[in-house]
């Protein structure tokens, strides 16, 4: 039989993965100002891959699933995108500095500490620093086991987990017992959109909200960003006739 499952998700408030990001005047951050958000691709997957799980095993299993998030206030509407897509509940950590990876995988682990979770499962990077250090890092403050990149998860007896990893040139099968460290990867799964009636109960779900500071922790920053440039312009392709003439513009190019 499987053991009782009480899965924290982290999910974390990003620009959208469709909008084309621009770099504000000062070339040292992304502009997010009047820019859509929305919750963050890999976080999706971990909501998704939650509620798979307490499908197949049972509510009585997967008894509680809370949606975590970092940032200013405007990550509410996350939360409630995590409550309508199936999460029972939230927390709301709000913090209006940008937050480094170690200080969210501190407070994270004081949240599973706190509410005695034993399963997380976090997106593998957010799509907008894309730095993939949260899961790691909270593996190691707790001492955990960890699965990176998660294709497949499944609970067997016992409390035991089987991972499929996505690794260089195929995959690596991992199992470890719980508690553990789940980070989720594309393949993992195709994540369900929220009905009306379901973001409508989401509403009433409970959020709870807290500072930073309630957990001991600042938002300290370690990491100076100096200056960011966008890509230079590809160049346009030429086209040959024939393989002579391929070999004859490498050589040009200096390619061969």
């Amino acid at each position: 039989m499987a053991t009782p499952l009480r899965i924290l998700v982290p999910v974390k408030r990003v620009i959208d993965y469709a909008v084309k990001p621009r770099l504000n005047f000062a070339k040292t951050a992304v502009e997010t100002a009047g820019v859509k958000m929305s919750m963050n691709p890999f976080d999706e997957l971990s909501i998704e891959e939650s509620l798979r799980l307490r499908e197949k095993h049972g509510q009585s299993i997967v008894s509680d699933i809370l949606a975590v998030s970092l940032g200013p206030a405007k990550s509410a509407d996350t939360l409630r995108t995590a409550m309508a897509m199936g999460a029972d509940r939230s927390l709301l950590i709000e913090e209006d500095s940008e937050i480094e990876p170690l200080v969210v995988a501190k407070a994270l682990g004081k949240v599973v500490e706190k509410e005695n979770r034993n399963l997380v499962i976090v997106g593998k990077q957010s799509i907008d620093d894309d730095a993939g250090q949260t899961g790691q890092m909270l593996a190691g403050i707790l001492g955990w086991p960890q699965a990176i990149q998660a294709s497949k998860v499944e609970m067997l007896d016992g409390g035991w987990v089987q991972v499929v990893k996505e690794v260089d040139g195929g995959t690596e099968t991992v199992k470890a017992k719980l508690p553990m460290v789940v980070t989720t990867d594309l393949r993992l799964n195709e994540p369900r959109y929220a009905s009306l009636p379901n973001i409508m109960k989401a509403k009433k779900k409970p959020m709870e909200k807290k500072k930073l500071s309630d957990f001991g922790l600042s938002a300290i920053k370690r990491l100076e960003t100096l200056k960011l440039a966008e890509p230079e312009p590809r160049q346009g392709g030429a086209k040959v006739d024939s393989v002579d003439g391929l070999v004859s513009r490498l050589k040009e190019l200096g390619a061969i």
